[in-house]
């Protein structure tokens, strides 16, 4: 489709090429009409049906809210994809030395990436005009600070999450690990850096608490949400500094700037002439340097490995063993960090530094479980499947005389192995609550009960869809969409709940997000009102065992010869 690219843009070849090859792709199709079909939808929903006019504005603003937070979150989704792979695809595909060593400058190739990749992703946001223009048509908005300013949030968030994108994509080695990284910077900054204001939003800590309201300006869920009309996140009646979109775009844009200059930086011939260090053997090393790394390393990552038992899944072992991402020395230092959160969190509270109850922080602890699932779930599944048929494994397993029970078995333990770590994360902070206040330990054990759930639903997700893929980025891409869209997709239903939607349609939606099922169970501030258990939990289990169903007929299909 060259004639959707200027003509002054055709003296840079790589913004031609680069989003010409992401329009020709049959996905890009689906990228581009989900969108165009979700947000007149979502305007239809609450559309006026009587002929009366809301002088108020607040038919407007319910309407206007379903869409401004149906927009936030497939721009978050989307954005970070195309451009975290841009750079390593390059890498791997051998074309990054030819791109470096060309007449073209490290600048001109940069702005030609940079330019193509926002050219793709703002695609969507040029698609949703048609129902802005119907929330601005039914009255109550300004356009200069209602519209503009939500398509000013949305267009500095673009160009921050592309920017960097292609800054984790030059300092990555394969295409899973950039988009791994990317969609776990952007939880970052999006959900985790609003946690801060929670602990030091009294005002009380000094520098501390401005550095927490600092952290606000990094994401753009306070400012959307200033817009929308539904006050500040977090603020809870106090009298906070809003995030105004003029301020969250200036950080945002600091931030693309800084993210551009590291990567033009590397754009030199020399990052890929590199070598790696050569690297030692711990038993080759003398005892008392043994005996220091037995200081440092739970898990020694360069001890040699023992030989697989008789009786030993032989694909469980190889998972654990060649898997570039889930590391046990790795994942028990972050159970270990966030063990230490949860007794923090619940050593604040017990003490009397905050003025936080006992549902508070079970709220706090959950989202912290749950954003780690989210986050570390869809990097391991989505590559169980679709790594062995990208690197040609599948071949191997076709000659062996391995069953597809044994298969799936050690692929799906080696996996639930590092989500049970997770789980443990919080159990400290969980135990310290039961030893303060008995009577809530059967409210914990539901709590646990729906959290592991939740994992096992993410983890059938993930690898139900990475076995309909042959590469594993782009089933990565996949998973972390459809577990964001299904857990985040109802959270929006519940974040319009007494105005855009009514109780029981808030609770309909919510009793399949196990997410939320957690959150009522602990009696979090907001969710305490709903009954989502133990309905929740039967459709759940019966979402993952009807993934397992899908997964095992789709492996026994790539298993034949």
């Amino acid at each position: 489709m060259p004639f959707l690219v200027s003509q002054p843009a055709m003296n840079n070849p790589i913004i031609q090429r680069e989003l010409v090859d992401a329009l020709g792709h049959p996905k890009a199709l689906a990228i581009q009409a989900v969108p165009a079909v979700l947000f007149p939808l979502l305007v239809v929903l609450r559309w006026p049906t009587d002929s009366r006019v809301d002088m108020s504005g607040a038919q407007s603003f319910q309407v206007f809210g379903l869409f401004g937070y149906g927009l936030l979150a497939t721009m978050i989704l989307l954005v970070p994809a195309f451009p975290a792979t841009s750079i390593v695809r390059e890498k791997t595909n051998g074309t990054l030395a030819l791109l470096l060593n060309s007449p073209l400058s490290a600048w001109s190739i940069y702005f030609g990436k940079l330019l193509g990749a926002l050219a793709f992703v703002l695609l969507p946001l040029v698609m949703s005009f048609p129902s802005a223009a119907a929330c601005y048509a039914i009255g109550g908005l300004s356009f200069s600070e209602d519209l503009l300013g939500l398509y000013l949030i949305l267009a500095a968030l673009a160009l921050q999450f592309t920017a960097l994108g292609l800054f984790v994509s030059s300092r990555s080695s394969s295409s899973d690990a950039a988009l791994r990284t990317t969609y776990g910077l952007v939880l970052l900054i999006t959900v985790i850096s609003l946690g801060p204001f929670q602990f030091f939003r009294s005002g009380n800590w000094g520098w501390m608490s401005d550095a927490a309201v600092w952290l606000r300006y990094l994401s753009p869920i306070p400012p959307v949400m200033e817009i929308i009309g539904h006050g500040d996140i977090g603020g809870q009646g106090l009298a906070v500094a809003k995030v105004s979109p003029w301020r969250y775009s200036a950080v945002s844009v600091a931030i693309s700037f800084a993210c551009i200059l590291a990567t033009v930086r590397r754009l030199r011939p020399l990052m890929i002439d590199r070598a790696r260090p050569a690297g030692v053997i711990t038993d080759d090393l003398s005892g008392f340097q043994r005996g220091i790394r037995r200081l440092f390393f739970i898990v020694d990552p360069q001890r040699r490995s023992e030989m697989i038992g008789p009786f030993t899944n032989p694909v469980l072992m190889k998972e654990f063993r060649c898997r570039q991402f889930g590391r046990s020395q790795w994942l028990l230092r972050l159970v270990a960090l966030c063990a230490v959160g949860s007794l923090g969190l619940t050593y604040v509270s017990t003490s009397g530094t905050m003025d936080w109850g006992v549902h508070t922080i079970g709220g706090i602890l959950v989202q912290l479980e749950v954003a780690m699932i989210a986050l570390i779930t869809p990097s391991l599944g989505s590559s169980l499947i679709s790594s062995e048929s990208e690197s040609g494994g599948w071949t191997l397993l076709q000659t062996t005389p391995l069953s597809i029970g044994k298969i799936l078995r050690g692929k799906l333990l080696s996996a639930l192995w590092t989500l049970v770590l997770i789980l443990f994360a919080t159990l400290p902070g969980y135990a310290v609550m039961i030893v303060i206040d008995p009577s809530l330990s059967q409210q914990i054990t539901y709590v646990l009960f729906s959290l592991l759930l939740s994992a096992i639903f993410a983890l059938m997700l993930s690898v139900a869809v990475s076995s309909f893929f042959q590469r594993t980025a782009p089933a990565t891409v996949a998973s972390y969409s459809l577990l964001f869209a299904f857990w985040g997709g109802t959270l929006l239903v519940w974040l319009g709940r007494d105005t855009t939607f009514s109780e029981g349609t808030v609770e309909t939606l919510l009793v399949v997000n196990p997410v939320a099922a957690s959150l009522s169970v602990m009696g979090t501030p907001g969710f305490a009102q709903y009954h989502l258990v133990p309905a929740n939990w039967w459709i759940t289990g019966f979402a993952s065992v009807g993934l397992l169903c899908v997964l095992y007929i789709q492996t026994r299909r790539l298993l034949r010869p």
